[in-house]
């Protein structure tokens, strides 16, 4: 794909993304936002970390290798995000939005 001066792509890859979300919602019933971060409590090493919660903010309990997958799946869908910082994907509109503070 050609990129702009900028060195971003022309045309962003926006229909992956909503595919991605329209798998992560039909893999994780119930599924309204997915939050994403490498720093897992419980490590203290960078590690993939997710909270999924649903249209009421209410956290779902998800099982682990069906979090860490959906972790990396949104972390390689968007390459370019700063993943330091925790972000949470909105699976309605396949956005992906940087959460204030640091973590999950």
């Amino acid at each position: 794909m050609l990129a702009t001066p900028s060195g971003t792509p022309a045309c962003p890859d926006t229909d992956r993304q909503q595919r991605l979300a329209v798998l992560l919602a039909d893999m994780i019933p119930g599924a309204a936002t997915i939050r994403v971060s490498l720093n897992d409590p419980a490590r203290t090493w960078p590690h993939p970390h997710t909270i999924v919660k649903d249209e009421t903010d209410t956290t779902l309990n998800v099982r682990r290798t069906t979090a860490r997958i959906a972790a990396r799946w949104i972390m390689r869908a968007w390459p370019e995000a700063d993943w330091t910082v925790a972000h949470t994907l909105d699976l309605a509109t396949a956005t992906l939005s940087a959460v204030a503070g640091r973590g999950c």
